[in-house]
This record gives structure tokens, sequence and C-alpha cells, in this order.
């Protein structure tokens, strides 16, 4: 299953930006809020992190491209889930009762 990386909000009177610097290629292992590009306006430049670990399949928008609010610019598939644990032995041996002590 695939993450989509979508533009962030960019302020009021921004509706689009361009794409600066991609810091990650396709394939690259990406760990969740690592940055992955940055992205300038005539007013700021944004840094996009990664919302989830994964590795980065493909980059729809390279640098130079202009975005707005494009529904997608970038997938990746998200890291792969731990396998689960096995089943809790239901025949543990039993455990050793406790003595009684005695009051003195």
């Amino acid at each position: 299953m695939s993450q989509e990386v979508r533009v962030p909000t960019l302020g009021e009177s921004v509706s689009e930006a361009t794409v600066a610097t991609w810091f990650k290629k396709v394939g690259d292992a990406v760990a969740a809020d690592e940055m992955l590009c940055e992205l300038e306006t005539d007013k700021v430049t944004v840094e996009v992190p990664a919302p989830s670990a994964g590795t980065l399949a493909e980059i729809v928008a390279p640098e130079g491209t202009t975005v707005g609010s494009m529904p997608c610019w970038r997938r990746f598939p998200r890291a792969a889930r731990p396998p689960p644990r096995p089943p809790r032995n239901s025949q543990r041996a039993p455990r050793p009762r406790r003595q009684p002590t005695r009051a003195r």
C-alpha cells in the first residue's frame, strides 16, 4: 500500500510553489518525519517531511516543477509491518505454589 505526499498548506495568499530540491531518490529508504524535499515560493521555503516510513517509489513532480493543490505529487510504500507474534502457549508449566508461612 502506498502513502501519498501532498503539498502542504503554503499560506493564505500563496497557491503554488516550485520543487527546489529533493533530498531522496527513487528507491531510497525514508524514515517518518524525515525531510523529503524543499518547496520554494516567492515568500517562503517549505520543507516537506515524510508522513510515514517507507521506500520512495515514484517522484511525480521533479525539481523545477510548479506544484499547487495537486491530489498527489509523490508516492512511496509504507514500511513493512513486523510479523505478528506467535500465540502464547496455552499449555504452560504450572507455577509452584507458595508454602504458607507460620506466624511466630
